[in-house]
């Protein structure tokens, strides 16, 4: 069996506004020098199998047809 992290996070230039409003609220309870607050998905696969290269290009359709919004997200993976 292969583990996999998948991580998905907005394209520069969209606009994060779930990440604005945790950087004001930071910054409203004293966490003044935070600049910029992104905020993403994290999702972990667990694939049958041990070919990691399968794998890989599995994940890779995974995450164009399902996981990621390729319009407006940029996404990456480990395989472990």
């Amino acid at each position: 069996m292969l583990n996999a992290k998948v991580y998905v996070t907005l394209k520069k230039g969209v606009l994060d506004p779930q990440g604005k409003a945790v950087q004001h609220s930071l910054a409203s309870i004293g966490f003044n020098g935070v600049e910029d607050v992104r905020l993403g998905k994290y999702v972990e696969v667990k694939l049958s199998g041990t070919d990691k290269e399968k794998a890989k290009a599995e994940l890779k359709e995974m995450c164009e047809k399902l996981i990621a919004n390729t319009v407006i997200e940029d996404y990456r993976f480990e395989v472990e």
